[in-house]
């Protein structure tokens, strides 16, 4: 199966992004955003999954096919901005498709909670287990091809290259650490 992973710059922050991305202003435009929903549609067919911020959520779901799911990652130690209050700590994840599991297999649930990273240098930048739980959330198995289409980091690649499968249970795990 073929996936793709698309963490673009969230919508109205594509200022964060200048310096990594020559169009990152594009994505303060919710049609810049339409137009990857519908190539994430139209090219991957098997699965994807889009990341966005939790005030983007009411203009971007609604773009989105109506087989589309959301997820939540939650932040049990994220970053608090002064002023701000309640504080950002979850952002939504919309998926759509992927592998049926199953019935032996593990449930993946349709939250996660995973801190953010500390990483220097890129906003945003998931951290490992995030990444896993993305790949449980399409069914990822090991040799189905995995699109990041904003690798930032290429903290997903490194992710999908080392996954693979438990011998004696056939469940997956990732030999990479936190």
């Amino acid at each position: 199966m073929r996936f793709a992973f698309a963490d673009p710059p969230y919508l109205g922050c594509g200022s964060y992004y200048k310096e990594h991305h020559a169009d990152a202003l594009a994505w303060n435009d919710p049609e810049t955003h339409r137009a990857l929903i519908e190539r994430l549609s139209a090219e991957y067919p098997d699965g994807w999954v889009m990341c966005l911020s939790s005030p983007s959520l009411r203009t971007i779901l609604p773009m989105c096919p109506d087989d589309s799911r959301v997820a939540s990652w939650v932040k049990p130690f994220a970053s608090f901005k002064a002023g701000v209050n309640p504080a950002y700590a979850w952002e939504p994840v919309i998926f759509r498709g992927g592998r049926r599991r199953a019935r032996s297999e593990d449930t993946v649930r349709d939250w996660v909670a995973e801190s953010i990273t500390l990483q220097k240098g890129l906003t945003g930048a998931k951290p490992v287990g995030f990444c896993r739980w993305v790949l449980g959330l399409l069914g990822y198995e090991p040799g189905d091809a995995v699109d990041d289409l904003f690798p930032g980091t290429g903290i997903m690649g490194r992710v999908v290259a080392g996954m693979t499968r438990k011998p004696e249970t056939g469940s997956l795990f990732a030999e990479l650490g936190n």
